[in-house]
């Protein structure tokens, strides 16, 4: 089968496309002709170096996926042949204290897609039937691929851990990026406040449009002064932030007494402030979040068909064009997902 692979590690000249031998399913297991895919920010991490994280080369890449059944077990009850299918990237041992007690994504073997083993810039891929879930009827194949990862993990933020409430306002930093704006998408369905943050007026401007109900320039103001002139002094109930060291002060400032950060991220830096007369004083909570489980996925899926959610797509590229779609990414100027077309 043709797939996106790497050969070590460094730019782009050890991204190749080439033929990779095609998974065997096992029982158990469901084998999926894969249709589309998209880039997160670890696939260049993995190109990079991939530092931390156990992998073997040459790896297919790629972290989510969507696509059609073609073999499952005859006894599956819910998945057949022929079925329109999204990939959860995350496969748990199952046996650890923390899949036991239903924490599946905190899984001390967990492995992902792109990252522990081979994954979803390939023509095939063959997942554990707890893994594949049915699209939302009203998506695309390179729209439903998007859900696997970045929503999937601005659903766990907003609901699991900061539990937002439709009367509360939530700061976005960074919109543009893949989980700020499924963030973006998925506060304003259930009737927050979303104030949001880039350095690019014209993706605030976008955002805007989409609904967010205030946006601030980074790069030209104070954004803890903003946002506190547009909640009247008072500051938000939540934060979502993947950037890290470079807008935790702010972040911090920003918050009400007694509010949420939710962090995902630290790209840029990993060691902030830490601030802890504020935190102590304001009883702030601090939150870290990655991904999510099988429980949130599903509930996730429904909650997009339902609200008619539509994942923001920035470009799309054929298998062909994986070098120019990680230059994409890399550049930061991209606005959305970027999808990557696997059925020839």
């Amino acid at each position: 089968m043709k797939a996106v692979f790497i050969t070590g590690h460094g730019g782009n000249e050890v991204v190749e496309v080439g033929e990779r031998e095609r998974p065997v399913r096992r029982p158990g297991e469901v084998l999926i002709r894969l249709h589309a895919a998209t880039l997160n920010q670890v696939d260049l991490y993995m190109r990079n170096s991939g530092a931390g994280i156990t992998h073997s080369l040459p790896q297919i890449m790629g972290l989510d996926g969507a696509g059609v059944i073609e073999e499952v077990d005859v006894d599956e009850a819910l998945l057949k042949p022929g079925q329109r299918v999204v990939l959860h990237p995350g496969l748990n041992c199952g046996r650890c204290e923390f899949c036991l007690r239903g924490e599946g994504v905190l899984c001390t073997r967990m492995q992902f897609l792109g990252e522990h083993r081979d994954g979803s810039f390939a023509e095939w891929v063959s997942l554990p039937a707890r893994n594949v879930f049915p699209m939302p009827v009203h998506l695309d194949f390179v729209e439903a691929a998007a859900l696997g990862v970045n929503h999937l993990t601005a659903w766990r933020m907003l609901f699991t851990k900061a539990r937002v409430k439709p009367w509360e306002t939530v700061l976005v930093f960074g919109i543009g990026g893949g989980v700020s704006l499924a963030a973006l998408q998925l506060a304003k369905a259930t009737g927050a406040r979303v104030i949001v943050t880039s350095r690019e007026d014209a993706k605030l401007e976008r955002a805007v449009a989409m609904g967010a109900d205030h946006g601030v320039n980074s790069r030209t103001e104070d954004i803890a002064k903003a946002v506190l002139a547009f909640t009247g002094g008072r500051g938000v109930d939540v934060v979502i932030e993947n950037v890290g060291e470079a807008v935790w002060p702010a972040a911090m400032r920003s918050l009400v007494r007694g509010g949420r950060l939710v962090t995902c991220g630290a790209t840029s830096g990993d060691q902030p402030p830490a601030d802890l007369r504020r935190i102590f004083i304001r009883q702030l909570q601090i939150l870290g979040s990655t991904h999510g489980d099988f429980s949130e996925f599903n509930d996730m899926l429904a909650f997009i068909e339902q609200q008619g959610i539509v994942p923001v797509i920035d470009s799309r590229f054929t298998i062909m064009g994986i070098h120019e779609a990680l230059s994409r990414l890399e550049s930061g100027l991209q606005f959305g997902k970027i999808g990557l077309t696997l059925k020839q």
